[in-house]
């Protein structure tokens, strides 16, 4: 979401994952620069207690800005929920261009990491696990982990590939507040050992102008053929907000590591303009796990099959 930030993508540099030879070659959603966000007095315990705690002052004032921020988008016209319509056209050309821009290049990378990469995704099943900080609610909870088990349930329909929601898996998907850093870290620092202490910073202590991110890769041997995902997505955002971190933050966790002003209607562009995962953005999706493309493919090697998939399924078998 560009109107506030929402995330920034960039290249990872290879860490060990488990205490395992691993490493994440995928992607990485976060924002560098200062931290804004204060980062609260250590707790005693980083297990969820059996009463949630009163939210701190800080974390009363960021869900505060982040409803503010909601209703503005909403009052422009933003997060948009109807998917798109006459007024987003696009065709078979554009898709192909689209997913060539989105699953190919990381966004912030640049340098040497600045040119176009291999193809990307997931082999394995993906196992999505929901890990509530202290902070969040009982009834968040719920409402959280139906979301993520809807749409967990939307994006094994429009890929084929397998996709769950379980209580151990290989995709981490941490929903936390201001309150909630020490449990963050502790969770963060079992998932990824390795992690330099900048990006770990970044889990722990983001800006508010940050909502959520992503990280998603695979082994060093192999890094595109991605094996571990873990997201945050912060939990004093309202519904619509949260829900959006869950759509898009998901979806490019599955591969498509990059947002342009291009895709549109699509969740992969930093205009803030819809909430929710579109019909382009399935038909992107369903592109990248057709098994007539293969990890590692170059842009070169993929573009003809893209394009014929892209003109299979916007009707257009003239392309």
């Amino acid at each position: 979401m560009t109107t506030a930030g929402r995330h920034l993508l960039r290249a990872l540099r290879p860490v060990t994952l488990l205490g395992a030879a691993a490493a994440l070659g995928g992607c990485l959603a976060f924002a560098p620069g200062p931290k804004s966000t204060p980062r609260p007095a250590l707790r005693p315990a980083v297990s969820a207690p059996l009463q949630q705690p009163e939210p701190s002052v800080a974390s009363r004032e960021l869900a505060q800005y982040y409803a503010d921020l909601q209703k503005d988008l909403l009052i422009r016209g933003l997060l948009r929920t109807d998917g798109g319509g006459p007024d987003t056209p696009y065709d078979a050309e554009d898709l192909a261009k689209r997913f060539e821009t989105l699953a190919f290049f990381d966004e912030y990378a640049n340098g040497a990491d600045a040119g176009a990469g291999g193809l990307g995704r997931w082999e394995q099943p993906v196992q999505l696990v929901p890990v509530f900080a202290p902070s969040v609610s009982a009834a968040q909870r719920v409402l959280d982990r139906t979301r993520l088990e809807e749409f967990a349930a939307r994006l094994t329909r429009i890929t084929g590939h397998p996709v769950s929601v379980g209580n151990s898996g290989n995709f981490t998907v941490i929903f936390a507040g201001l309150d909630d850093a020490d449990f963050v870290e502790d969770r963060v620092r079992r998932l990824l050992p390795n992690l330099a202490a900048t990006d770990l910073a970044l889990f722990v202590t983001p800006p508010r102008k940050f909502y959520c991110f992503v990280i998603a890769g695979g082994p060093q041997r192999d890094p595109l053929n991605y094996s571990r995902g873990v997201a945050l997505i912060r939990s004093e955002q309202p519904d619509l907000m949260r829900e959006s971190c869950i759509h898009e933050e998901i979806a490019q966790g599955l591969g498509m590591r990059n947002d342009s002003p291009r895709a549109r209607p699509s969740i992969f562009n930093d205009d803030d303009e819809f909430a929710r995962l579109t019909s382009h953005d399935e038909k992107l999706l369903r592109i990248l796990y057709d098994p007539r493309l293969r990890i590692g493919m170059s842009p070169d090697e993929a573009r003809p099959i893209v394009e014929g998939l892209a003109a299979e399924l916007m009707g257009d078998l003239a392309l």
